[in-house]
């Protein structure tokens, strides 16, 4: 009988990228709904890194980048329709950042997925660049 019968030589150890994307998750909706910006931004960020790194790491896709600049395309838009639609752009102030919660969440929602789609966007070009 076979000590190990469903382990490969073939096949890696466990991957980190799972624990990252809990992680990443737990702390952006923590963020998001304390509406504490920094918080909201890191998290959004490591949960954005970590999809694309798992998904490059299982060979779903052969770059992280693309995946970066999706996803952050996604939030930035989103982030920027809750604010667009929820207030005249005209009258908003720095002042109502820190007493108008949905104004702080959607703002980080959009700074998170501009961070990284630059980021997809930077790698990209680093990519061919150094090719």
């Amino acid at each position: 009988m076979d000590e190990d019968p469903a382990l490969s030589d073939q096949h890696r150890r466990a991957s980190p990228w799972p624990l990252f994307v809990a992680f990443g998750l737990t702390i952006s909706e923590v963020g998001v709904f304390l509406g504490i910006f920094t918080v909201a931004v890191f998290g959004l960020l490591l949960f954005g890194g970590s999809v694309a790194g798992i998904l490059t790491e299982s060979r779903y896709t052969n770059r992280p980048w693309p995946t970066l600049l999706a996803f952050g395309a996604v939030l930035a838009v989103a982030g920027a329709l809750i604010v667009v639609t929820q207030f005249d752009i005209a009258t908003v102030t720095l002042d109502d950042f820190g007493q108008n919660g949905i104004l702080a969440r959607s703002l980080s929602l959009a700074a998170a997925g501009a961070i990284l789609a630059v980021s997809g966007v930077v790698g990209t070009i680093a990519d061919q660049t150094a090719a």
